[in-house]
C-alpha cells in the first residue's frame, strides 16, 4: 500500500518517483543517490553537488512516528546505508558526485534516527 506524504520539500533536487528511487541534482542532472521506498519514515538531506548547486530533501508521511536518536552508525552493505539494528536498506549516497552532505534518516521498522555528515 502506498504511503501518504505529509511533507515533501525538494530544493534543486528531483526524485525518480513520488517518495523514493533515484535522486538527482536538478542543475546538472547527476545522480546523487537512491532512496529506498518502504524502509524509511523521515528524511532530511542537505547537500552540495560537485557542480556547485546546493540542494535538500525533506520527506515524511502521515503515519510517520517521531524517531529517537541513535548513537550507532549506519551499516554499509553493498553501497547502501542500512539500519544497524535490522540491516534494512535506507539510502545510497553517491559520494563521488557530492562535495558534502548532511543526512538525517529514520528507519520505519525500529524508529531509530541516524545522522551522518560528510564535509
Amino acid at each position: 500500500m502506498a504511503r501518504v506524504i505529509k511533507n515533501k520539500e525538494l530544493v534543486n533536487t528531483k526524485l525518480a518517483t513520488n517518495y523514493g528511487g533515484w535522486m538527482y541534482c536538478e542543475k546538472c542532472n547527476k545522480n546523487i543517490g537512491y532512496l529506498c521506498y518502504v524502509t524509511y519514515d523521515e528524511l532530511k538531506f542537505n547537500y552540495e553537488c560537485n557542480c556547485g548547486s546546493k540542494g535538500s530533501i525533506f520527506l515524511d508521511f502521515e503515519d510517520s512516528q517521531e524517531g529517537c536518536n541513535c548513537d550507532k552508525e549506519l551499516v554499509t552493505i553493498k553501497n547502501r546505508l542500512c539500519c544497524s539494528f535490522d540491516e534494512s536498506p535506507l539510502i545510497t549516497i553517491l559520494d563521488k558526485n557530492l562535495k558534502k552532505y548532511k543526512l538525517e534518516i529514520t528507519c520505519k521498522s525500529c524508529n531509530k534516527t541516524y545522522k551522518k555528515e560528510v564535509k
